[in-house]
């Protein structure tokens, strides 16, 4: 049985999605930016997925701005949003995704901020105390903190941190990738100045992303070299992503209540029947509280083992693909920097699962079944 449990990294691309990506592949050639017919074509393409994004997150058109991705919608946000505003000071955590906190840390180290990290407790919980008492004193500020985390599964309370912001004059980014076609986003209700989303992440495909840009916010274009997206970003638009992402996001959003009730029941099995196979077993952060967590993401702590180090190895022979933290650094021999934030033990091995629609109950108990034979086989050895 071959069983995917790494969505948090990246998802299948649907059916749907493909559907419509495909004659566009085969059929619209026109650069958007061209003023004859094709040209035109292309351009209604765009604005038509541009509209239905919008229409989606409860905003206008004109605050949706295409991109690369998550993590150059994320640049994008600080690094003109800095620029623009004077900004002084930002509060972040030190468990953000790289696309942010290695941004910031760059800007901080030539000198165009000063960079406050929230205390964080041993389950990866923020210092909203601390926030509220920074804000008070620090100014002018952005706060950057991303709504769930992509290895532990911890939530930020968006409207909390947004009312806060409102009320101290700071601006608000907050990284939304993981929970982008997840939850549902109400721009008219959460009181926030920037999003962003990538497609991959919701069953769209790689390489396209957007970001939400409050009208009340005048920034400078992240990417020079040209006109498009209404002069915010240099480079011809990719059309077929585009098109492909605003109908994952349209499939996800009509459908997403049967979604989180199938992938929540699937984390729960996870939970008890490993608990049940696998002594001395607990999750980290807040993953393993089911209802409290990101719903797609369980970060499963194991005790010490001499097959911790080749765990992935060994789950990976048996055809299961899971991760060991953030999968933007596989490949890299630096340990989780979120893992490290909360103090988890070294000496436990830590794999990320995380889960989509298109796993099942039969996955869950493989994937566990496995995991008992290896640390059984370790306890026997």
């Amino acid at each position: 049985m071959k069983v995917y449990f790494d969505n948090a990294a990246t998802t299948a691309i649907a059916p749907e999605v493909l559907e419509v990506m495909l004659p566009l592949l085969q059929n619209v050639h026109g650069n958007p930016s061209s003023i004859h017919a094709p040209g035109r074509e292309a351009r209604s393409i765009i604005e038509k997925s541009r509209k239905k994004i919008a229409q989606l997150l409860n905003t206008s058109p004109s605050e949706i701005f295409f991109t690369s991705g998550g993590t150059e919608a994320d640049n994008f946000a600080l690094s003109s949003s800095i620029e623009s505003h004077g900004i002084r000071h930002v509060i972040s955590s030190p468990m953000e995704h790289h696309a942010v906190l290695h941004t910031l840390e760059y800007l901080a180290k030539i000198g165009k901020i000063k960079l406050h990290l929230l205390e964080v407790d041993q389950q990866g919980n923020l210092n909203y105390e601390q926030l509220e008492e920074w804000l008070k004193t620090l100014s002018p500020t952005l706060v950057s903190l991303m709504h769930a985390n992509n290895e532990i599964g911890n939530l930020c309370d968006l409207e909390k941190v947004g009312n806060l912001c409102r009320a101290h004059h700071a601006l608000f980014h907050s990284d939304t990738v993981q929970t982008m076609g997840h939850y549902r986003h109400d721009l008219q209700k959460i009181p926030i100045d920037f999003i962003v989303g990538s497609a991959h992440k919701f069953h769209g495909p790689k390489g396209v992303g957007f970001i939400y840009i409050n009208a009340q916010n005048k920034i400078p274009p992240y990417l020079h070299g040209g006109a498009q997206e209404r002069n915010m970003r240099g480079g011809t638009e990719n059309i077929y992503g585009i098109v492909g992402m605003a109908k994952a996001l349209e499939e996800a959003y009509q459908e997403m209540e049967q979604h989180q009730r199938h992938i929540l029941s699937l984390k729960k099995r996870f939970i008890t029947e490993i608990k049940t196979h696998i002594p001395d077993v607990y999750f980290n952060g807040m993953s393993g509280e089911a209802e409290n967590s990101l719903y797609t993401v369980l970060n499963v702590s194991l005790p010490p083992s001499a097959q911790n180090d080749m765990l992935l190895f060994n789950l990976d022979i048996n055809q299961i693909s899971a991760s060991a933290g953030s999968a933007c650094s596989s490949g890299s021999e630096v340990g989780s920097h979120v893992l490290r934030a909360i103090g988890a033990e070294a000496s436990r091995a830590a794999v990320r699962f995380s889960f989509s629609r298109y796993n099942t109950e039969e996955e869950v108990d493989y994937a566990v079944g496995v995991l008992s034979k290896i640390y059984a086989a370790s306890i026997s050895a």
